[in-house]
Parts: C-alpha cells; sequence; structure tokens
C-alpha cells in the first residue's frame, strides 16, 4: 500500500461513496471490514497538515492494522509509534510476520508485563528500539525487581506528564493518568530516573484527552458544546505554560530525545507549543464517526464495515446478524455503531447493537431484502479491529488487496 495525496473527495456524496464500496465488496461475505484507500490517504495528509510541520507519531491503538501502519510510517512528516502495551510494542520492533522492524516505538502507557520486561532488557537491539512509560518510583522498582540493573541493557524511559485541568468550577477535567502534575513533580521524578542506574530518561509525553478527545460540537447540545470550547481553550492555555516549564526543568537534567503530546482533536494547538517535538495520533486516520462531532477538522470515513440482513420480522424492518460492537467509554448512545448505508436507516430504540442481532427501521431498512448488507461506521478507531480478521483495501469500486489486522495476524494484545 502507498498512500499519496488525493485530488478528489467522493465521501462527501454518501450517495455515491458507499455504494462504490459495496459493490467493490460485492462477492465479500459479511461481517467484513472495508478501508477507503483514497479516504485513508487523505486523512494522511490532512493530519500532517494540520500539525503544520511537527512530526506525528502514530498511535497504534487506534489503527491496530500492521500494513496500514507501515504505509502511513513511509509518508514523510510521520515518525515512530506510540503502542499500547509493552508485548505489541516488542512485536512491532522486530523483524517477524513479514514485517521490517519499526525502530522508534515508544509505550504509551506503564506496564507491569513480567515476561515482556525481561524479553526487553535481555535484548540490547529492542531495548535501543522500545521506550516505557512511567510517572512513578513502583515503576522503576518493578522492572528492578524482574530484572536488575547489572544483568539488563538500560531502559529507555519516557515521563508522562499528567495534562488535565483542575479548577474548582470544574474540578477535574480530563482523564485519570499521570500523579505527576505539577512543574516540580515532574523534575523530582525525572531526578530519581537520571540517577537510577539501569534507567535512561530519553523523554516526556502529556496527553489533553480533554482537548484532542472531547467533541466539542455535540448534536443538539449547542450550549454544552460552547462551554466545551471554552475550557478546551482555556486548558490549552494553562497546559501550555505548565508543560513548557516542566520540560525546561527536566531538560536542565535529561538530554530529551523527544516531548510528545496531543491527539487527532487537538493536532494545531499541541504542534503550536515550543515545547513539544512531536504530536500523536492514530484515530484520524480511519476517521470514526466520533470525530462528525468536532469544529476545526472533518475526516473522511476511510473505516467501516458490513452486516448481513438475515431476517424480515415485518416489512418496516431488517435484522443484521451481530452488530454490538460498542466503544470503550461511558456507557451511552454515542458509543453505538452508526448506519451510514443504506440511508434513512437507525437501530431499533428498544434493542440498538445487539451481540447477536441488531434490528434497524425506516425508510431504508424497509427497502433491505435478506441477504442484502448495511454499513456501519464505529465509535472509535482501532476498536473495530478486534472485531476483524482483515480489512478490504478498496481503490474506487476494486478491492486492491486485503490487509490483516493484528487479529488476524494472531496477535491479541488488550
Amino acid at each position: 500500500m502507498i498512500l499519496t495525496r488525493p485530488t478528489t473527495q467522493p465521501w462527501l456524496e454518501p450517495t455515491t461513496y458507499w455504494p462504490s464500496l459495496q459493490a467493490a465488496t460485492s462477492e465479500l461475505d459479511p461481517p467484513f471490514g472495508v478501508i477507503s484507500l483514497g479516504a485513508l490517504a487523505h486523512n494522511t495528509f490532512d493530519m500532517l497538515d494540520r500539525a503544520n510541520g511537527t512530526p506525528i507519531r502514530v498511535a497504534s491503538k487506534s489503527v491496530r492494522v500492521r500494513g496500514v501502519i507501515d504505509a502511513v510510517l513511509a509518508v514523510p512528516g510521520y515518525a515512530g509509534v506510540l503502542a499500547y502495551t509493552l508485548p505489541e510494542a516488542l512485536w512491532l520492533a522486530s523483524d517477524v510476520d513479514g514485517h521490517a522492524a519499526i525502530t522508534d516505538v515508544v509505550v504509551g502507557y506503564p506496564t507491569v508485563d513480567r515476561a515482556a520486561l525481561r524479553a526487553l532488557a535481555a535484548s540490547p537491539e529492542l531495548a535501543a528500539r522500545v521506550t516505557i512509560m512511567v510517572d512513578s518510583v513502583d515503576q522503576l522498582d518493578l522492572v528492578d525487581a524482574v530484572i536488575a540493573p547489572s544483568k539488563r541493557s538500560a531502559i529507555r524511559v519516557c515521563l508522562e506528564l499528567d495534562a488535565s485541568w483542575d479548577t474548582w468550577y470544574l474540578g477535574h477535567t480530563g482523564v485519570r493518568r499521570s500523579p505527576v502534575h505539577s512543574v516540580e513533580e515532574a523534575r523530582a521524578l525525572a531526578e530519581v530516573i537520571v540517577a537510577r542506574p539501569g534507567f535512561t530518561l530519553v523523554g516526556m509525553m502529556g496527553y489533553e484527552a480533554q482537548i484532542a478527545g472531547q467533541v466539542s460540537k455535540p448534536v443538539g447540545k449547542p450550549a454544552y458544546g460552547a462551554i466545551v470550547r471554552w475550557m478546551q481553550r482555556n486548558s490549552a492555555a494553562e497546559l501550555a505554560e505548565r508543560r513548557g516549564a516542566a520540560v525546561a526543568r527536566v531538560r536542565e537534567i535529561a538530554d530529551l530525545e523527544f516531548v510528545n503530546g496531543g491527539g487527532t482533536g487537538s493536532l494545531e494547538r499541541t504542534a503550536a507549543e515550543s515545547a513539544v517535538t512531536e504530536v500523536a495520533a492514530g484515530s484520524g486516520l480511519f476517521g470514526p464517526h466520533l470525530f462528525d462531532n468536532y469544529t476545526h477538522f472533518s475526516p473522511a470515513p476511510a473505516a467501516a464495515f458490513a452486516l448481513s440482513v438475515v431476517r424480515k420480522p415485518q416489512p418496516g424492518l431488517a435484522v443484521l446478524l451481530g452488530g454490538g460492537w460498542i466503544a470503550s467509554g461511558p456507557s451511552q448512545p454515542d458509543r453505538l455503531p452508526k448506519v451510514v448505508w443504506p440511508e434513512g436507516t437507525k437501530m431499533l430504540a428498544r434493542e440498538m447493537a445487539g451481540e447477536v442481532q441488531t434490528p434497524l427501521e425506516g425508510a431504508g431498512a424497509a427497502a433491505l431484502r435478506i441477504g442484502d448488507r448495511a454499513f456501519l461506521r464505529h465509535t472509535k478507531a482501532g476498536e473495530i479491529s478486534e472485531h476483524l480478521n482483515e480489512f478490504a483495501i478498496v481503490d474506487g469500486e476494486t478491492v486492491v488487496e486485503t490487509m490483516p489486522t493484528y487479529r488476524g495476524q494472531g496477535r491479541v494484545f488488550l
């Protein structure tokens, strides 16, 4: 797969875009996943434009397709992977399963996987390619307990700074990640890391979920949307100042190779911070329907999945086999898949997306017959890959290749 900047945007006309994917995959039996090559390429280059010259590290949890990750990394402006588990990082950093090793992998979350830590510490090659995440001394102690510093290669370490925003009127805004919030807390942990044998502090990271992962234009909630946008502006200003100061203090004692921040929803803001050397993004490549509700960007719906109609309990209803591919996060309607084709179709309110069947209603559902299929988009990006062995890669009305997911390659990391 080679990604080049497209000159057309067919997805802007749903009445032709989805039928073209339908035609291309007409010989496939659902459930199956489909990726539009043109839409994926559009999203790849659109994110580069939004990052405005700041390198993008690919967030693998939002893709989970090794071939897509490889293709994106071949595009100038993308560099390295932000993995989600250490076993995944070790796999990505190895020449295995027909893929060349990715030589710069940062694990975005702390690890307590003892077997993976032993494998990392025992291999100078892997230890040079993989960086683990820490936010406490206890995590360093665990690594030392698994394999003593004198018996291992030095472990590359990234210090995570809490990027949430705390105010007396909103309380804690953001996700519960690192306990390291203040400039002095960051400096103190950095001093411990630098002083301990067997570790090398090479980076800092901070993920501002309240900015990157919070929709700024929620459907039917204009007043709430205004509050969210106000929060994001003020949170971004506070974080830029605090992160800049924390990075400066840590750089006094450690020669940091990178400072990572952001996500698909905050590329412009985070890339503009002088302290940040790279941004992380992955969800925007597939363009899940969560991103339909942002004000400042609109990715193409590159990835979708198809399910078969197996029942017609009434003329106006159509029942799909499967469909309960619910996204992680708070249990609410926006975690459900979205039916995008045929138009005029929605899930039956009393059942919604079920484990083995999903009833549909509406004009589109009435027109569906046994054996027809419907196309749906997932709320999030990489989670769709955990339900599929492969994606059909479509260019125009042709399946140009099939590409296995992590699961399809026998790799399930989380």
